[in-house]
């Protein structure tokens, strides 16, 4: 022979789809020759029949070197690589005329492969995944991906007729991030990578950096539209404020919403889930006409499973094709922000599934995850935890997170299950759990993650909230990290809530026996900076709707909510509630189907309950006593909380000017109190601003015509007082809005 043929390992290794490098023996390659050396341009294909090279210099037939599928066309005393093209001939009798994605040199560089095995690249979508470009003067799409334990990788799809051999992904040691420039490639085109794993064995898997996915059940990823296409952003207002609409004394009230099960949509391909552009002209102007700040949406992140309301993330950076395309998730949180409406997402960091396609065993390895199941595996989900001390897993979470602000201009990130990423034994017995190196039960991987996360979050997106779903007493949630503390913006307060509606749901007659668990978070309400929810986790699974959980007969059902509302706003924190409790929704939440909203057509009670929380929410925003001071002990003092014989509490609401000041008074007995004394800091008139027995609430208009003057009686520690009719289950707010002083 008068050139060496490929020889028996290498050409082994492209047919099993294991070799780490088929750049170093595919296209033009120099090779040694008996009068002075020359080239072959290689071709590998066992889809191919026949193959030939065309050139400027003509048409060069390539030989078929082998039976499995090894073209390769002779250029004697060639020395440099030149253009070319293949024409393939296949079985069909088709034949395919394409750019060689041999010809192509890497595109990811040195700084790039470093940054990614720090964990340290937070622009990571922009160099992993695919991502559609022209190289070298061609265009085509960049494939790339992390798989360090892989044998070999090929990423197939419909520009290759799903071959697992046309596209074998070149191996960038030491990183274990493997790549290739495919001309043929376009966006809309589906793909998966074929991973030959550690193990032995091939699996086809949705890329982990996917930014657009199949409509389930399939699960195959779409090659995005390239960067600059798509939407178009509006010049918004909210954008220009956001750092002043979402500072700790403005109006943060939140609306919990499942997209796919608010409202049914229109259709599509036999579905009823609305589509992100129904969401924008039917949720967005709803919830700013109830007078919601932000609207929060479990998670839109591709998930296969329809029940698991998205908290099993298959594709972190693809927002799910059930309602539409990445262009038009982006449109409607553009209308969000034109709404003057935020826009927060469930983000899920803490676990993902185990589904063959997604990152499960991804490289033959658990990857993504601990090895050892008593660090890796959820006990109580049936998910896998990821692994933070790896610095890629990490990075891969990061990015991700900022992903969310910078592509698609998200406002804040709530996450989930913050505490099971913190505990090492959260949800596990005796034995089934291995201590921290210094003997203890904290994650040191999940705490450092979470605080470079915040850290870079604050520096690079300011003014965006990061909130934890974190429901243990675990120090410094919102303490920023740089002080020690995890660097969150808010916590939600589980504590509060779970004490609230179970003292809200005992009879009246029992509720002095439950007192405490209506009073006790004040003794922590400042340690930390809280979100109060009333959230989607107790409207399912047999605890029944929020207005089910009350005692007594529909109308003192109503009422109690009504006056449970009033609690919500006037205590301090930022708020959330869960759609349908804002109209007294008796069903429990189903993924599958729709709110109940004939409920709030006429006048019916549901209607007055939808009318008094949208006045809570204008006065929220509009009253500096409710929010100003939200998070700090001057805004908040108790007037009387000793008063459980009755079931009535009242505090003070402060602003920063000293006239602003509300009283609240809550009376959880169906008995009305009259002659009801309660201590005020000034004397002169108290506007009734609110009142849940009104009758437009559905309410039996028991109250104080209006509002009540202060006495120079002192009562409660207070030099003045007032006397108060207090409706049964109901709730009154008074305004000091009269400065005069009494007569000497």
């Amino acid at each position: 022979m008068p050139y060496p043929l490929l020889n028996f390992e290498p050409l082994r290794a492209l047919e099993t789809g294991t070799h780490p490098d088929p750049f170093s023996c595919l296209g033009f390659q120099r090779v040694p020759w008996h009068d002075g050396g020359g080239a072959v341009i290689r071709v590998f294909n066992p889809a191919f029949t026949a193959v030939s090279i065309e050139h400027a210099g003509g048409v060069t037939p390539c030989e078929h070197a082998s039976g499995n599928g090894c073209f390769e066309a002779l250029f004697p005393g060639c020395h440099e690589p030149f253009p070319y093209k293949v024409c393939a001939f296949l079985e069909s009798g088709h034949t395919a005329l394409y750019d060689d994605p041999y010809a192509f040199p890497p595109v990811l560089g040195d700084f790039d492969l470093h940054l990614i095995a720090q964990g340290t690249h937070y622009r990571l979508w922009e160099k992993l995944g695919a991502n559609p470009m022209v190289h070298e003067g061609v265009e085509g799409v960049h494939f790339a991906l992390w798989a360090p334990n892989a044998r070999g990788v090929s990423v197939i799809g419909d520009f290759n007729a799903w071959n697992a051999r046309s596209h074998m992904m070149r191996r960038r040691d030491p990183h274990g991030v493997w790549e290739i420039f495919a001309p043929r490639a376009r966006p809309g085109q589906c793909y998966k990578f074929a991973v030959h794993g550690a193990d032995g064995v091939v699996r086809e898997k949705m890329d982990p950096m996917g930014r657009e996915a199949e409509l389930r059940p399939r699960t195959g990823s779409v090659i995005p539209d390239a960067a600059g296409t798509g939407h178009v952003w509006a010049a918004t207002d909210w954008e220009a404020r956001r750092d002043a609409l979402q500072a700790p004394d403005a109006a943060i009230s939140i609306y919990e919403v499942h997209p796919g099960s608010w409202r049914p949509g229109a259709g599509d391909g036999g579905h009823e889930m609305p589509t992100y552009a129904e969401l924008a002209t039917t949720l967005v102007p709803y919830v700013r006409g109830m007078g919601y700040t932000h609207i929060e949406l479990l998670p839109v992140q591709e998930h296969p499973l329809d029940e698991s309301w998205g908290y099993q993330v298959t594709g972190y950076y693809a927002p799910t094709k059930r309602y539409g395309r990445p262009a038009e998730f982006k449109a409607f949180v553009d209308a969000c922000h034109r709404a003057g409406l935020g826009v927060i997402l469930d983000w899920v960091p803490a676990h993902f599934p185990e589904d063959a396609h997604a990152l499960g065993l991804f490289d033959g390895t658990e990857l993504y995850a601990h090895a050892d199941p008593r660090r890796g595996k959820h006990p109580e989900w049936g998910t896998m935890i990821f692994n933070y001390d790896r610095r890629e897993v990490a990075g891969f979470l990061i990015a991700n997170a900022l992903y969310w602000f910078d592509e698609f201009r998200i406002d804040g990130l709530r996450v989930d299950a913050v505490a099971s990423m913190l505990y090492l034994d959260y949800a596990r017995r005796d034995g089934e759990w291995l201590p921290a190196p210094d003997g203890s039960n904290i994650n040191g991987g999940a705490v450092e993650f979470l605080k470079h996360l915040n850290s870079v979050v604050a520096e690079r997106y300011p003014g965006r909230l990061m909130i934890a779903e974190e429901s243990t007493a675990f120090p410094g949630v919102t303490r920023r990290a740089e002080d020690g503390g995890l660097g969150f913006h808010y916590k939600w307060n589980m504590g509060w809530m779970h004490d609230f509606l179970t003292y809200m749901s005992k009879d009246p007659v029992h509720r002095r026996y439950h007192h405490d668990q209506l009073t006790f978070e004040m003794s922590y309400a400042f340690a930390e900076r809280y979100v109060l929810p009333l959230s989607h986790d107790e409207v399912v699974h047999g605890k029944g709707s929020l207005l089910r959980k009350m005692p007594g007969d529909e109308w003192q059902k109503f009422a109690n909510v009504r006056a449970a509302f009033a609690y919500h706003f006037a205590h301090p924190g930022k708020k959330l509630h869960f759609m349908g409790v804002e109209f007294g929704q008796w069903d429990e939440w189903k993924v599958k189907g729709s709110l109940d909203w004939h409920l709030v057509q006429g006048n019916s009670p549901h209607a007055g309950l939808q009318r008094l929380v949208r006045d809570l929410n204008r006065l929220y925003r509009t009253e500096p006593a409710l929010r100003e001071l939200d998070l700090s002990h001057e805004g908040f003092a108790w007037i009387d909380y000793h008063d459980r014989d009755q079931n009535v509490v009242s505090f003070m609401r402060r602003g920063r000017a000293a006239d602003a000041v509300i009283l609240c008074v809550f009376n959880f007995s169906p008995v009305p109190r009259s002659g009801y004394r309660i201590g005020a800091p000034h004397y002169g008139f108290y506007r009734e601003i609110l009142n849940t027995d009104a009758e437009v609430y559905g309410g039996g208009n028991v109250g104080n015509e209006g509002g009540a003057h202060a006495e120079a009686t002192p009562s409660h520690n207070f030099p003045h007082s007032l006397t108060l009719t207090l409706p049964p289950l109901g709730a009154v707010w008074l305004q000091w809005v009269q400065k005069n002083k009494p007569e000497p």
